[in-house]
């Protein structure tokens, strides 16, 4: 007998009404994975543009996918099923992960859906005290933030740039955080905040309130002044935006310090860089277990939390999808089964 399951699949590229609620097959755990019964999953910036086709990106680097296909990495739920070759995990144990990322970044993940099988290198237990829909909007967020500022985590060459990408010492140091109302944003002030910096929050104006209550010590409306224009000696700026003109943000930063791209396409900036004595440094984050089970620990204990935009039902993935389209997000949008 198939065992089968509610997902939402793309049948072809397009805006968020192409994304189909409907029934698939049911993955089975293979070796060294489990299944989980998904509880939560939350959207992100790359779900957003494999639906579009990566029509962003040159047409080389351009998917080619095999149709349907699930969207979608990041999962909080329950272990159904153990794999062969699979220790230290039961099942009804609660779990969270980024799941395959970036290998099936051109294919989908598969985390839209009731189930999914996951490798347990990608796997951490749950932190204790939230729930699955926080647990759900953490892993690639919190594992960008993490991989930027803390610790890449692996030794893999970087697709990005010609050269590993070092986080820089935080404590005590001005940091100033681009986009940090988003999902990568408001991580990036926490957990700067945390190692000990001065956090310059930007952001538009409804976010102030809670960008402070956050950890920010300072906030810039992008909308009624440039940053540029009023920030300085800056001893790192991570931008989670990306798009135009990131050259703009060098002139704030002190000779010696960092820009941080966490998508780093389009920045022509690099002789300037290097005229000022600035590092400009990327990186691609990566699935891993073993530091979602690490960062874990500061929502355990409430040193960082996920800030949750708005939840909708699985079925509503393109109601969804419009919402994370509209831009200005504040923390996560989130799915729940």
């Amino acid at each position: 007998m198939i065992n089968m399951m509610k997902a939402v699949q793309l049948h072809e590229f397009g805006g968020p009404e192409v994304l189909r609620y409907e029934d698939v097959i049911r993955p089975l755990a293979g070796p060294g994975e489990v299944l989980v019964r998904i509880s939560a999953a939350s959207i992100n910036p790359p779900d957003l543009y494999l639906r579009d086709g990566f029509r962003s990106l040159p047409p080389e680097w351009q998917p080619d996918p095999t149709f349907p296909l699930i969207l979608g990495t990041d999962i909080s739920g329950v272990v159904a099923a153990i794999g062969d070759e699979v220790s230290g995990l039961s099942v009804g144990d609660e779990v969270y992960a980024m799941v395959r990322f970036p290998a099936d970044l051109m294919k989908g993940s598969g985390a839209y859906a009731e189930y999914i099988r996951v490798a347990v290198s990608e796997l951490a237990l749950k932190p204790n005290g939230i729930d699955h829909v926080q647990a759900a909007g953490a892993p690639m967020s919190l594992l960008t933030a993490w991989q930027f500022l803390i610790d890449p985590g692996h030794d893999l060459p970087n697709p990005l740039q010609s050269f590993r990408h070092t986080p820089v010492s935080l404590k005590g140091k001005t940091v100033m955080v681009n986009g940090a109302g988003g999902g990568v944003g408001h991580l990036a002030v926490q957990i700067a905040k945390w190692k000990g910096a001065r956090v310059i929050a930007v952001a538009s104006g409804k976010h102030e309130g809670l960008l402070r209550d956050l950890g920010a010590d300072e906030f810039i409306d992008y909308t009624k002044v440039a940053a540029e224009t009023v920030a300085s000696d800056v001893d790192l700026v991570i931008d989670a935006v990306g798009g135009r003109n990131m050259e703009r943000f060098l002139s704030v930063i002190k000779q010696g310090g960092s820009l941080f791209l966490v998508n780093p396409l389009g920045f022509s900036g690099h002789d300037e860089a290097a005229g000022l004595g600035v590092t400009v440094s990327s990186t691609q984050v990566r699935s891993n277990g073993a530091q979602l089970a690490e960062a874990g620990r500061l929502l355990e204990d409430g040193s960082i939390r996920v800030v949750i935009d708005s939840i909708f039902p699985l079925a509503e993935a393109s109601a969804a999808h419009a919402r994370a389209s509209l831009g200005g997000i504040q923390g996560k949008v989130v799915l729940i089964t």
